[in-house]
């Protein structure tokens, strides 16, 4: 029953947010569609690993989100966005996906959906762009082993959520958090997720690697594969 609902709630997701994003190729709020190469492009930061207000550096769990205060998991992400999560939402069904199911919690269960592959365009000194792919700029925290290449990240959609438990009024769950891309499932507010349980959560402390300074434009590319 559970799993129905949430089904339900992401199908729901997809229709309220049908129109909100313009046609392929315009740029919109920092998100670039280009239907050709099967990316969407957002503009993204370097996060900080440290936020002045927190007494510790905490591990990775998302890979974007809102920059604090606005992001909820601001102080555990790789890099930070402006752009409202629905509208890569949008954009991800504009190139022909369609979304699975998000995962909250639990040991076992694995986030659904279709899979997408992460990159990050980063400067280079001679003013070009490196794309390079987000598993490459995490490690774990203490042996520096590499993540792993077999973790998928999946379009699950986001759950639809009240901002206001007294209403019965409902709005894109990803829009009260800012959460673009989680790790695990510690949320399921967010547009996507990897293949991971929560079970991975407990052993796989991540941090950042090889990425500039913070606060560093880069972009945040996510591009469907070919079928």
């Amino acid at each position: 029953m559970k799993r129905c609902m949430l089904i339900s709630l992401c199908f729901v997701a997809t229709l309220c947010w049908q129109n909100s994003i313009g046609a392929g190729g315009k740029d919109d709020g920092g998100i670039k569609i280009d239907k050709e190469k099967r990316t969407v492009t957002i503009d993204a930061k370097v996060a900080p690993r440290k936020l002045p207000h927190l007494k510790e550096i905490y591990p990775l769990e998302v890979i974007a989100c809102w920059e604090h205060p606005k992001g909820k998991k601001a102080h555990e992400t790789v890099v930070t966005i402006d752009a409202l999560p629905s509208k890569v939402h949008k954009a991800l069904l504009e190139l022909g996906l369609k979304p699975g199911t998000p995962v909250m919690g639990g040991d076992k269960e694995e986030p659904q959906g279709p899979g997408v592959n992460v990159y990050l365009d980063i400067p280079q000194p001679d003013g070009d762009m490196k794309r390079v792919s987000i598993d490459k700029t995490m490690v774990a925290i203490g042996t520096g082993k590499p993540f792993p290449k077999t973790v998928k990240w999946r379009f699950t959609g986001s759950v639809m959520s009240k901002p206001d438990p007294n209403k019965t009024e409902t709005v894109y769950g990803a829009d009260l958090t800012g959460t673009l891309i989680s790790i695990f499932p510690v949320t399921d507010q967010t547009v996507m997720q990897t293949n991971l349980s929560m079970q991975y959560e407990k052993y796989m402390k991540l941090e950042t690697k090889g990425l500039p300074k913070e606060g560093t434009s880069v972009k945040l590319v996510l591009e469907v594969p070919a079928k």
